[in-house]
């Protein structure tokens, strides 16, 4: 009996130390017995814990890791300002067809130049301002940002939080996955904590940081989720992974910081899709894991290196099974093969249908070009096809992607000799130079060539090229795609904005 009446009062006992300690926990309660000072400056903040279930503890505690995370990572991101001088073609207003001297007829060109001066035609410079962010990613002043953002560009600066601008080097670019390195020199500069991409879920709260649309918003910090993963064929860049959030994102964004709860870089903020010019709730980021990658490759080699196949291909539809009489739709399709290319050497043969890649298998076109770019040239990789019905195993030794990084000035300077004209990306700061609306498709003209046919023709510069040949176009990449196949003496039909108003130009190619 008496051993029964002692394991009830140490039962008791024990019941009692546990209730004390969770009562003393709710009220706050130090160990000493008096209530604990959170206000006191000297202590480290923590953020409410929620043992009792109050939603206003948790919003409270939620509040408080949005903020941290905020003023964590802030110090990490910074504001990019590039300059570049271009050369434009100066001419007076009435010496263009469509502005002719109405007085010429009665008084005669002398009289009209002794009071406007005669015609001025010339070159003259003009210096092109652009904005983005970018993220301090090391502690000897590596950052992050996009290839828009700097491209072309022949002075770069960075603004740190706090207002001091130093002098950027670019270190690199990679215009395939539309990524850039900088480097600044300085003390006690704050790497920002990176983070691992793959792990991303959707519907994770993220943070983007950046500079949107001016310097007098820089380290503007916005929440949202993960909307999607793995993002393609959004037209961006030639190897797309995109993260989705609907994080607002606007121009100036670019090359900015997106953050996970643990204030952890998972995205390098990219682009948005929009229809008016502005955020409309989706925006792009490159996962850290690919922009790491990018990175590594830029500042060791000052470009990527990539595998190369050498074929040109394409997603397999339910067309393309009933017509070539595929077993499934599955893989890609092999529409062209690069002459003495590592997949021409290895006996690869339009219609070959690739359907794993060392025993993986083949999603889409995205998936096998990034899988490949991924591999060192000199590896050697297995390719199942499916070839007149049946399964075939193809082993190759990838090359070395070719450098096309001199292309597209070559290919601009040719495409001026042959059509007369430049064109250019429209850019917000061109859009403000020749009175355009930044939101609109097309390409700029930025130069046209005196005495050309494009000239008599009455195209001007800063005209907005819409359409060539009746195609649209929404980019240069688009334009030289389309004019690619143009040859002296056709006519080139433009539906441009000029002035004001479309109007269609058409003129014979020299």
């Amino acid at each position: 009996m008496n051993k029964k009446r002692i394991a009830w009062s140490l039962l008791l006992l024990l019941t009692g130390i546990i209730l004390g300690a969770f009562v003393t926990g709710q009220l706050g309660l130090s160990p000493n017995g008096m209530a604990s000072n959170t206000e006191n400056p000297t202590e480290k903040v923590t953020a409410p814990k929620t043992t009792s279930g109050d939603p206003q503890d948790f919003l409270a505690n939620l509040n408080e890791l949005f903020t941290k995370v905020a003023e964590e990572a802030n110090p990490s991101v910074v504001t990019v300002f590039t300059q570049k001088e271009i050369r434009t073609h100066r001419t007076s207003p009435y010496a263009s067809p469509f502005f002719d001297n109405p007085f010429r007829e009665f008084f005669g060109d002398e009289f009209w130049f002794r009071f406007f001066g005669p015609p001025q035609q010339g070159d003259e410079k003009r210096i092109l301002r652009g904005m983005g962010s970018g993220v301090i990613v090391s502690k000897d002043g590596y950052i992050l940002t996009n290839n828009h953002v700097v491209r072309g560009a022949d002075k770069v600066k960075v603004m740190l939080l706090g207002g001091k601008r130093v002098d950027a080097e670019i270190v690199g670019t990679d215009p395939k996955t539309d990524l850039a390195v900088l480097r600044i020199k300085g003390d006690h500069l704050k790497p920002i904590k990176m983070g691992n991409s793959d792990k991303l879920r959707v519907g994770e709260w993220v943070l983007a940081i950046g500079s949107p649309l001016s310097a007098n918003l820089d380290h503007t910090v916005t929440a949202g989720i993960v909307s999607a993963k793995g993002r393609s064929n959004v037209g961006l860049a030639d190897y797309e992974d995109f993260i989705q959030t609907d994080a607002a994102i606007n121009p100036g964004n670019s090359g900015g910081a997106l953050i996970n709860l643990k204030g952890e870089l998972v995205g390098i903020n990219t682009a948005i899709a929009t229809e008016t010019g502005g955020f409309q709730g989706i925006g792009f980021a490159v996962p850290i894991n690919m922009a790491r990658q990018v990175m590594d490759a830029l500042i060791k080699h000052g470009k990527v290196i990539r595998g190369w196949l050498g074929v040109r291909i394409q997603n397999v539809t339910e067309d393309l099974v009933k017509a070539l009489d595929l077993p499934a739709k599955e893989g890609v399709i092999v529409a062209e093969v690069v002459e003495d290319s590592p997949a021409d050497k290895a006996g690869l043969q339009v219609q070959d249908v690739i359907i794993e890649l060392d025993g993986k298998k083949v999603e889409d076109v995205v998936q096998l070009s990034k899988d490949i770019a991924s591999r060192a040239p000199g590896t050697e990789v297995e390719l199942t096809i499916i070839r007149d019905g049946k399964k075939k195993t193809i082993t190759v030794e990838l090359g070395e992607l070719p450098d096309e990084t001199k292309e597209p000035a070559r290919k601009s300077e040719n495409l001026y000799d042959k059509l007369g004209f430049q064109v250019a990306n429209l850019s917000r700061d061109l859009a403000r130079m020749y009175n355009l609306d930044p939101s609109e498709s097309g390409v700029v003209v930025v130069r046209v060539r005196p005495n050309s046919n494009a000239r008599e023709a009455g195209l001007t510069e800063g005209a907005l090229i819409k359409r060539v040949n009746r195609k649209r176009v929404k980019n240069v990449r688009d334009f030289e795609r389309v004019v690619a196949d143009v040859q002296s003496g056709d006519t080139i039909l433009l539906y441009v904005k000029q002035r004001g108003a479309n109007i269609f130009i058409a003129f014979e190619v020299e």
